[in-house]
């Protein structure tokens, strides 16, 4: 069995390959990331963007957040899975986050609670599940809250982090509230909860800036299509495999000579050139 299939498929694949890719990571990132207008305004979340001081995003450099209260314990990591390099959960059932060899490294947020003098660990959320919204519709500088969810046969648990808008730095979850049977809620200060203004009223490219972007489009799948059948198809190397390029080649010489034209034209005879019908003085 040949890999890869017949010749003639490849051009396709590498056509289809950037729409795939950027297809897989969209899917990733579209849960952490939030787009509205208000106000002839377009705002901007998105809480994976490598920004100043922080490449990662939202994301801990520890692996996880941490944050307790009234004997409960809990573990958190926004738009992934958490990693325990160090401090892990020690609790029992944890099925559905790990395991107990790798309990919290199944899931995004995990809470343990003491019952009977041991710890009980839950599922609150996956990334996958991750929405967000606004913190205050009114105020859209404020932040947005990364809500995480699970349910499951027994209960269905969820965890809500309000991510203030704060360019000075972070501040970590200080205070756990439960606000029902088995959801929580959290707030941490951070960067990435700060909206970026991609586009206002009047500010836009106009329709001169999206035509330039569709023709520049449309040349690009040209010469990239009529490059690989060229290529794949005709067996052409090297430099031929550009579609046309006698007339490419010639096109500044062509662009010169036009250009040098309607320059005579609209200038007229040079100063000092005595034109063949002008009168001459005796």
């Amino acid at each position: 069995m040949t890999i890869g299939g017949s010749f003639p498929n490849r051009p396709q694949l590498i056509l289809f390959l950037p729409l795939i890719f950027a297809t897989i990571v969209s899917s990733v990132n579209a849960t952490c990331q939030l787009s509205f207008e208000q106000n002839n305004k377009l705002y901007n979340y998105s809480l994976t963007n490598p920004i100043r001081n922080f490449p990662h995003g939202i994301l801990s450099e520890d692996g996880f957040y941490k944050v307790a209260g009234n004997g409960t314990v809990l573990w958190f990591q926004l738009c992934d899975t958490m990693i325990f390099n160090h401090d892990p959960p020690t609790c029992i059932e944890c099925g559905d986050c790990g395991g107990i060899s790798r309990c919290g490294m199944g899931c995004s947020a995990l809470v343990a609670n003491t019952v009977g003098g041991y710890p009980v660990c839950t599922t609150l959320g996956y990334s996958s599940s991750t929405s967000v919204e606004l913190i205050d519709k009114k105020d859209p500088l404020k932040g947005i809250t990364a809500k995480l969810s699970n349910r499951g046969p027994k209960l269905n648990c969820s965890l809500a982090v309000s991510i203030v808008c704060d360019t000075n730095g972070v501040e970590g979850p200080q205070t756990l509230e439960l606000v029902g049977t088995c959801d929580y809620a959290t707030q941490i200060h951070h960067p990435s909860g700060c909206a970026v203004i991609i586009s206002s009223h009047g500010d836009g490219m106009g329709w001169f800036g999206t035509t330039l972007i569709i023709i520049l489009f449309f040349f690009g799948v040209y010469f990239l299509g009529g490059a690989v059948y060229r290529y794949y198809s005709l067996g052409i190397r090297g430099i031929d495999i550009i579609p046309n390029l006698e007339f490419w080649a010639s096109l500044p010489h062509t662009l010169q000579n036009s250009f040098i034209s309607l320059v005579w034209r609209f200038r007229g005879p040079s100063h000092g050139h005595r034109s063949t019908y002008s009168p001459v003085s005796f």
